[in-house]
């Protein structure tokens, strides 16, 4: 039987090569691969131009792959700018044989394919999962992260946060949560995610489930290795500015926890919310989100309003 997510994947590739992007993989080092989206131009001509356009990183959450996750930013983003879309490793195309799976780990990978591929400076807009690599990718090269955008993540997830999460969304774990293994389990990971309630037949969940969920082992013990003790929680002293852009109706990290981080933070962060939208802000609201994002990028890149 066709499996009609996986079916979607080249007409979704063609979208993505019809806007101006073209995939490739970086190898890490032996062992270690992670594949990319990026300007096409990059692979024709990898060398400096002084009229390249401002960087952006799009990095995805833990239930898909980049592409599937941003696919309503990209287009809206490309006129401007020049976008990078990574798979983490164990999503999508990139693997490691390395034992390592701390987000530390993903910011030092995606870090080293950025340099490969000639970033030296870019804004990195990171989406839950993908928020918390965002925020250690931003701590570790502050030289090449100017700006940090962040929706419904945190910097660490704390055994508080998880604790507390778990227990008031009603999940004994993050991998019954975040790794369903059947359509009730996905269907109530939507449930919690999103604003409205979203319908869709049973086959589809099960082949999402089927294309979307591989390296199960890997990312349960991503899983464990996300999690940090409370006393070993450091939030650090960020140089970048910094766009907390949340969901107002987010369930799985609510807009008080983003409130609480801007205060950490301090004053170069701020928090923006966007009203009738859960966690899956960027999927649910994409007009409302790409319009705070241009209008947050403008600041960072004032010059871009003039081409």
């Amino acid at each position: 039987m066709v499996n009609w997510v996986e079916a979607q994947k080249p007409l979704l590739h063609g979208l993505m090569k019809f806007t101006g992007l073209r995939q490739t993989s970086i190898e890490i080092e032996p062992g270690t691969v992670m594949s990319f989206w990026l300007p096409k131009e990059k692979l024709d001509d990898n060398k400096n131009d002084n009229n390249e356009k401002p960087v952006v990183v799009l990095v995805h959450g833990f239930a898909a792959e980049g592409i599937v996750t941003w696919q309503f930013q990209v287009n809206s983003l490309m006129k401007k700018y020049a976008v990078y879309v990574p798979d983490l490793i164990f999503f999508g195309g990139s693997m490691s044989k390395s034992d390592q799976r701390s987000p530390r780990f993903q910011a030092e990978c995606l870090g080293i394919a950025l340099e490969q591929l000639g970033v030296e400076k870019c804004t990195v807009v990171g989406f839950s999962y993908g928020g918390m690599v965002a925020f250690k990718l931003a701590e570790m090269k502050p030289e090449m992260v100017e700006s940090l955008v962040v929706s419904g993540s945190v910097i660490a997830m704390t055994d508080s946060i998880s604790e507390t999460g778990l227990e008031r969304l009603g999940f004994s774990s993050s991998a019954e949560l975040l790794l369903p293994e059947s359509v009730k389990g996905l269907k109530a990971l939507l449930k919690v995610a999103a604003y409205k309630k979203l319908w869709f037949p049973d086959c589809l969940y099960r082949d999402y489930l089927k294309v979307m969920f591989k390296n199960r082992k890997e990312r349960a013990e991503l899983l464990e290795g996300l999690v940090v003790s409370n006393k070993d929680a450091v939030v650090p002293a960020l140089p970048q500015r910094i766009l907390l852009l949340w969901g107002e109706n987010d369930n799985i990290f609510n807009i008080h926890l983003a409130n609480k981080m801007k205060e950490q933070l301090g004053e170069k962060a701020t928090v923006q919310g966007i009203e009738k939208a859960g966690h899956l802000v960027h999927l649910e609201r994409p007009f409302a989100y790409n319009q705070c994002l241009k209008e947050y990028l403008a600041l960072i890149y004032p010059e871009t309003i003039q081409n």
